[in-house]
C-alpha cells in the first residue's frame, strides 16, 4: 500500500488544539523541566531517565538545532525570548486554535488574550472547581457566612454570565474526591459538604465529595442551557491524583441519568491506563467523546499508538480529538501536536494494512480527529481557508453542530406567546455571533399579551408596549434549518437583562415548576406529543380563495397515506436532523387529517420538540404547495385536531409511573396516583392552557374521542385521562397517561407547566383516583362532571385556582387571563373570524 497521501494530508494539516493551558513568562518560578515530565518533588530528578523525557528533549533540541541536553535547550530559550520561541513552536505545531482551561493555577501566566499573538482562535474552557473556590474566597456582600443557597445563586449566576463567552467547562473531579459522582447528591450531604469546605480556611480548595458532586451536577444543568461541552479529567496525571478513582467506569451513574443525557461529556488524556474502558463508554453512550492529550507525548511511542488504538477499538472516529494538555511553555504545543500527527498515521495506516480503513477512509479520519470533530463539538467558528478544501463537510445534525461561515446567511430567533402562537426575529449569523448570543435582541413586554386575532396587547394582562426585554437564544437548541440550508434556527428565554429571567417567559415557567417537581418529590415528568393536523389545498371560487382538504380517504387510509408519502418522507428527515424522535404517523379520521407520534422525553425537550415539530410540518407542506393546520377545529362540521400528550414520571432515571407489582389497584405506582390525581382535580382550570381557544372548546365534544367528561380510564379513548399500556409492558401495568385535552394552539410550555402544577397539587396532598370510567362517558351523563364547555368556563374555573396561580407565578397568570378575557370577546363578538386560525395555528 502507497501511505504518502495519507502522510501528507496529516502533515498539511492545521490543528484544532481542543485542550490546554496557559503559558507562563520566564520569570515564571515554573521550572521549564517541569513542562516534560508529571512528576513532582523529589521525582523529578527521575524523569530525565524516562523514555518520553529522553525524546521530547531531543525533538526540541532539534527544532532549535541546539545539542540534546537540558542546560542547551534552556540557554537557547534564555537568549531567544518568549515570544521568539513561542512564534516558532507554533509556526512548527501547525495550530490554527487552541481551547485554553485557564484554571490550572501557574505562577504569573499569561492570560488568555496573550496566545491571540500566535494562533488565530483561542477559547476559554472555564474549570468549575476553580470557579468555586474563587466564590468562596470571597464574601457575602452583608459579611454573613456562605449557604448553600447563597453559594448556589452566585455559582450559576456566574456560570450563566460567561457561558456565551467559553466554549466549555471542566471538572477536575478525579484529582479531588474521584469519579464516581452522584448527580443525586441531598441538599443535607451538599450543606454538610460546604461546611466542612469552608472550616479548612482560606485560600479555599474543595474536595468534599457531596459538594464537589452538587457543583458538577449544577454545571451539567448550564451546559445544558447553553450546550457546552463538559471535559473531565480522567486517567493519569500527577501524585494529587488517586488513579483508582479516575477510571471513566465510574461515571456510570452520571451518564445513565436522563436529565443529563443532552450534554456532552469529553473524556480527557485517553483515559490512560483506562483506554480500553472509555472507548467502550464512548461506543454505547451517545453524550461521551474521547480526548487523547497529555497520553500524547507524555507516553512511550509503544504507549501512545498502543493508547489510541485502543481508544479506536470502539470509539466511533467522530467522537475522537486531538489536545496537546501543553502547559507552561510553547514547547509542550509543539511537541503534543508533533508527535500527535506521528502517532495518528501510525494507527491508520496499520487500521488501513488491516483493512478496517481503506485509504480515503482514513484521511478522512485524519481531518474528523484533527479539525473537524472539536469545530463541531465545541462550535469554533473558523474561516474554512484555514482549512484543506477537501476538508469534511459531511453533515452531522447532533445538537450544537458547528455550520460552515459561507452556508448560513441568517439565524431565526423562535418564541411561543401566550396565544401559542410561533413568532420570530431573524438577524444575519455574523451579528447573531458576535452580538446576539451573548446579548440577545429586544423586545416589547406587550410580545406576552397578544391574542390569536390581534397583534396588540390584551387588556388586563398588565403588559404594554412600554418596557423591553431580551430575547435571549438558548444556543442548546440552534439548528440548521433542514427547508433551507441557508438559515438556522433557535428558541429563545425572555430575560430582563441577559441572565436575569423575565417571569412571563414561558420556557422558564416550566423550568420552575419542574424544579419544584424535582426539589419536592426528586420526580422528572417525561412528555411525548401527538400531532394531529390538516393538510389543505387551495382553491379559486367566484374569484375567492378557498382551502379544503387534500382528500377525504378514511382513518388510518393505507391510500390515503401512499398519496402523501413523500411529503411525510421529507417531514420525517427533517426532524431526525433536528434530532427529533417520531415513532409513528397515519391518517386521521378527518378529511384530509394525519397523525403524528413522537418519543417521548423530559417535558422541557418535548416542549421544544413540538414546536420543531410544527414548523417542520407548516414549511414542508407549504413547499409542496399545501397549507398544514393544527387548529383544533378546522371545519365544525368534522373532526378536531389535537395535540394529546403522554405523560410518565421518572426518578434516578427509572420509570416510577409504572406500579412495582401486580397488586397495585390500577397498575401504577403510589405517585403515579397521587400525580395523576392531582392533573384529573385541576382539569377545568389546566384547559385554560391547553385549549386556549373558544375554538378548543368546538373540539371538546361528547363521541368525539377528545374527552369531554372529567373522569378517567384505562385505555378508554373517550375519557380526557387515558392509562396506557403499550407494547412490551406488561398486562395490568401502565407506563404512563394521556390528556387527551390538549391541542395545537397550546403553548407546550405552558401547557406543560400548568399539568405538572397540577401534579404537584396532588402529591403534596396524596390525592387519589375516583374509579376509572370503562364506558363512553356520554352515556353516563348525569353521573359525570362535564368538563368545560367553553373558555368562559375554563377561566371562570382558573381565577379559582390558588395551586395553579401560585406555582405558574402570579404576574404570568394575570397575563394569561387577560389574553384569554380577550380571545373570548373577539371571538363572541365575530362568529367567522376562526376560520382564519388557519394562517396562526
Amino acid at each position: 500500500m502507497e501511505f504518502a497521501e495519507l502522510r501528507e494530508a496529516i502533515e498539511k494539516m492545521e490543528l484544532v488544539d481542543s485542550h490546554a493551558h496557559n503559558i507562563v513568562p520566564f520569570e515564571s518560578s515554573f521550572a521549564f523541566i517541569n513542562s516534560l515530565s508529571e512528576a513532582t518533588g523529589h521525582a523529578v530528578s527521575f524523569a530525565p531517565h524516562s523514555l518520553s523525557f529522553k525524546r521530547n528533549l531531543r525533538e526540541i533540541a532539534e527544532l532549535y538545532g541546539t545539542e540534546s541536553s537540558l542546560d542547551a535547550v534552556e540557554q537557547y530559550r534564555r537568549s531567544s525570548g518568549l515570544q521568539a520561541i513561542s512564534s516558532k513552536c507554533f509556526k512548527a505545531a501547525g495550530i490554527s486554535a487552541i481551547l485554553v482551561d485557564d484554571g490550572l493555577k501557574l505562577d504569573k501566566k499569561h492570560d488568555i488574550q496573550w496566545h491571540k499573538n500566535f494562533v488565530p482562535f483561542v477559547g476559554r474552557i472555564l474549570r468549575i472547581e476553580r470557579l468555586a473556590e474563587e466564590i468562596l474566597d470571597g464574601e457575602l456582600p452583608d459579611g454573613s457566612t456562605w449557604t448553600l443557597d447563597a453559594f448556589t445563586e452566585t455559582f450559576l449566576k456566574s456560570l450563566r454570565s460567561v457561558a456565551n463567552e467559553i466554549v466549555g467547562l471542566k471538572s477536575i473531579a478525579a484529582y479531588r474526591s474521584g469519579l464516581e459522582i452522584n448527580p443525586h447528591v441531598t441538599r443535607e450531604d451538599a450543606e454538610i459538604g460546604l461546611s466542612e469546605v469552608l472550616q479548612s480556611g482560606k485560600p479555599v480548595r474543595v474536595t468534599n465529595k457531596s459538594f464537589i458532586d452538587h457543583i458538577l451536577t449544577c454545571s451539567l444543568e448550564v451546559a445544558l442551557q447553553f450546550d457546552l461541552p463538559l471535559q473531565i479529567h480522567t486517567g493519569f496525571g500527577d501524585k494529587d491524583l488517586d488513579l483508582r478513582l479516575s477510571n471513566p467506569l465510574h461515571l456510570r451513574t452520571l451518564l445513565e441519568d436522563t436529565r443529563f443525557s443532552g450534554c456532552r461529556i469529553v473524556l480527557l488524556h485517553a483515559s490512560y491506563p483506562f483506554s480500553k474502558e472509555a472507548s467502550y463508554l464512548a461506543s454505547v453512550y451517545s453524550q461521551v467523546y474521547l480526548d487523547f492529550g497529555l497520553a500524547i507525548p507524555k507516553l512511550s511511542v509503544h504507549g501512545m499508538i498502543s493508547s489510541v488504538k485502543e481508544l479506536l477499538e470502539l470509539a466511533p472516529i467522530k467522537k475522537v480529538m486531538f489536545s496537546t494538555d501543553a502547559y507552561a511553555t510553547p514547547e509542550t504545543y509543539y511537541l503534543g501536536a508533533k508527535r500527535a500527527r506521528e502517532v495518528i498515521f501510525s494507527v491508520l495506516r496499520d487500521a488501513c494494512i488491516d483493512r478496517d480503513l481503506s485509504i480515503a477512509e482514513a484521511i478522512e479520519a485524519s481531518k474528523d480527529i484533527f479539525v473537524q470533530n472539536a469545530i463541531q463539538l465545541y462550535k469554533i467558528n473558523l474561516g474554512r481557508e484555514l482549512f484543506d478544501s477537501n476538508a469534511s463537510e459531511s453533515p452531522s445534525y447532533m445538537i450544537g453542530t458547528y455550520v460552515p461561515e459561507h452556508s448560513v446567511s441568517l439565524v431565526r430567533i423562535i418564541w411561543v406567546d401566550a396565544s401559542g402562537q410561533h413568532r420570530c426575529r431573524v438577524v444575519p449569523k455574523k451579528r447573531f455571533d458576535n452580538v446576539v448570543k451573548k446579548n440577545g435582541v429586544g423586545l416589547t413586554f406587550a410580545c406576552m399579551g397578544l391574542t390569536s386575532a390581534i397583534d396588540g396587547p390584551a387588556e388586563e394582562t398588565n403588559l404594554t408596549g412600554t418596557g423591553e426585554i431580551r430575547l435571549m437564544p438558548d444556543i442548546s437548541t440552534r439548528r440548521e434549518i433542514p427547508w433551507t440550508k441557508q438559515e438556522e434556527m433557535v428558541l429563545a428565554d425572555m430575560h430582563l437583562k441577559p441572565g436575569e429571567a423575565w417571569e412571563y417567559c414561558p420556557r422558564e415557567a416550566l423550568r420552575r415548576v419542574s424544579k419544584v417537581l424535582k426539589d419536592e418529590f426528586n420526580l422528572v415528568m417525561n412528555a411525548g406529543f401527538e400531532n394531529e393536523f390538516y393538510l389543505l389545498k387551495k382553491l379559486e371560487r367566484d374569484g375567492k380563495e378557498e382551502w379544503v382538504p387534500i382528500d377525504s380517504k378514511p382513518y388510518c387510509s393505507f391510500s390515503g397515506f401512499d398519496a402523501i408519502s413523500t411529503l411525510f418522507q421529507e417531514i420525517i428527515a427533517a426532524l431526525n436532523s433536528l434530532n427529533v424522535v417520531v415513532e409513528q404517523l397515519h391518517a386521521e379520521a378527518g378529511k384530509g387529517q394525519f397523525e403524528m407520534a413522537l418519543g417521548h422525553t423530559a417535558c422541557t425537550y418535548a416542549a421544544d420538540n413540538l414546536i420543531f415539530t410544527r414548523e417542520v410540518v407548516r414549511a414542508v407542506a407549504s413547499k409542496h404547495g399545501l397549507l398544514a393546520t393544527f387548529v383544533p377545529k378546522y371545519a365544525l362540521d368534522d373532526i378536531g385536531s389535537g395535540s394529546h400528550v403522554h405523560l410518565s414520571l421518572w426518578q434516578n432515571g427509572k420509570n416510577v409511573f409504572v406500579a412495582s407489582d401486580a397488586s397495585s389497584q390500577h397498575g401504577m405506582s403510589k405517585v403515579g396516583e397521587e400525580f395523576m390525581a392531582g392533573v384529573l382535580y385541576h382539569l377545568p382550570s389546566i384547559l385554560a392552557f391547553t385549549a386556549p381557544l373558544p375554538n378548543s372548546y368546538d373540539r371538546i365534544q361528547p363521541n368525539t374521542w377528545s374527552g369531554a367528561y372529567q373522569c378517567w380510564g384505562k385505555e378508554n379513548r373517550e375519557a380526557p385521562l387515558r392509562t396506557a399500556c403499550p407494547p412490551g409492558i406488561p398486562n395490568g401495568f401502565v407506563s404512563n397517561f394521556e390528556i387527551k385535552s390538549f391541542d395545537g394552539c397550546a403553548n407546550p410550555h405552558l401547557g406543560l407547566a400548568a399539568i405538572i402544577a397540577a401534579g404537584i397539587d396532588g402529591l403534596r396532598r396524596h390525592l387519589r383516583l375516583p374509579g376509572p370510567i370503562d364506558a363512553n362517558p356520554a352515556t353516563l351523563e348525569g353521573k359525570l362532571q362535564r368538563l368545560p364547555k367553553s373558555l368562559s368556563e375554563s377561566l371562570e374555573a382558573l381565577q379559582k385556582d390558588n395551586v395553579v396561580r401560585e406555582l405558574i407565578g402570579e404576574k404570568l397568570f394575570v397575563a394569561i387571563k387577560g389574553v384569554r378575557k380577550a380571545e373570548i370577546d373577539y371571538y363572541s363578538k365575530n362568529k367567522d373570524a376562526y376560520k382564519q386560525l388557519i394562517h396562526r395555528y
